[in-house]
């Protein structure tokens, strides 16, 4: 107990990292995005400031996320970035080495595990928890993860989509699958070079997902202008897409998202999947925005389908609340290591 008393939580995520202090809530909401000098290595901008130079740098300039469906890619800039994220909240915290709690994607490896581990201490934390992500966005999401009853999360994330049945403070029955939030950009970006002949790049796609994003036909529609470079010509270029455009273009990966939460709901015992019938399925994280998606997944399992309060903030707030509460939520914690 007394080893977390001056924690901070990290939600490490493929698309944004947002880091949690005891007593202070979310400090730190910055993308997982490093700029780096092409031969040095050295580190140039972190953030915020490194996602304005995407497909902007020049050759002497590498901007990219070090982390890849929700794992570790590269273990050493992503030791660099949290270290600069250490550093951007050490006002705000009373030690130079954090304690630090962080969540892992359901299912993976020992390798990557240890590789979560090592980045967090090489970053200068103190001691190292892992805490596996559906149960954190289950928590966040105030689902009464510890009782007898069965609860469902669905958190659609930037690398990876976690779903989860929960009870007795674990997970009965896992599903996790590598097609989220950058498998539908990704989709996009071929979407408009097939249909219009029209490169766009990450942060264009992603800006389209957000202001017109959906994934069911009876969403009101809309419409936005979207610039990139003609294929043909070689000249920059426009075009109008619709939200009809990216229900289409995301159907597939979506498709493979719902497949797998049917799928865990086929595999459920039954006394939990009564119970999840009557509680329903929440959604968290930054899919959960997507217009039209808890219709979907209703239409599609026939489970009442709801959105989280604070979709993006659910898997730090879950680290937040077992921070704050660790006499009754410790047990969610694998293991600790300690330098």
């Amino acid at each position: 107990m007394s080893l977390f008393s001056k924690s901070i939580g990290i939600d490490l995520g493929t698309a944004n990292t947002l880091v949690y202090v005891k007593g202070r809530g979310i400090v730190l909401r910055e993308p997982s995005v490093v700029a780096i000098e092409t031969k040095s290595k050295k580190v140039l901008a972190v953030g915020n400031e490194a996602k304005n130079m995407l497909g902007k740098a020049p050759e002497t300039i590498e901007v990219f996320r070090p982390l890849k469906d929700g794992v570790i890619a590269d273990f050493e800039v992503t030791a660099k970035m949290l270290n600069t994220f250490f550093k951007r909240v050490a006002g705000l915290i009373f030690f130079n080495r954090p304690k630090v709690i962080i969540c892992v994607p359901y299912g993976v490896t020992d390798v990557e595990k240890r590789a979560v581990e090592e980045a967090t201490l090489e970053a200068g934390a103190k001691s190292v928890a892992l805490i596996e992500e559906p149960i954190a966005a289950a928590i966040g999401a105030s689902l009464k993860v510890s009782d007898a009853q069965g609860s469902m999360i669905v958190d659609i994330g930037g690398g990876t989509t976690e779903v989860a049945v929960l009870s007795l403070g674990g997970i009965v029955e896992p599903g996790s699958i590598r097609v989220a939030g950058d498998r539908l950009d990704e989709a996009l970006i071929e979407y408009v070079r097939k249909t219009h002949g029209v490169l766009i790049g990450e942060s264009s796609a992603e800006a389209i997902k957000k202001t017109i994003g959906a994934v069911h036909p009876d969403v009101q529609p809309q419409h936005t202008e979207v610039r990139g470079r003609n294929l043909y010509s070689g000249l920059p270029d426009k075009i109008i897409l619709t939200t009809a455009d990216v229900i289409e273009a995301i159907s597939e990966p979506i498709g493979q998202i719902v497949n797998t939460i049917k799928r865990t709901l086929e595999k459920t015992p039954p006394e939990l999947a009564a119970d999840i019938y009557d509680s329903g399925i929440t959604c968290s994280g930054g899919g959960a925005l997507l217009k039209g998606i808890s219709t979907l997944i209703y239409e599609e399992t026939g489970i009442k389908t709801y959105i989280a309060k604070r979709p993006l903030d659910c898997v730090v707030d879950g680290i937040g609340a077992v921070l704050d509460d660790l006499e009754s939520l410790s047990g969610v914690l694998s293991y600790v290591k300690s330098r």
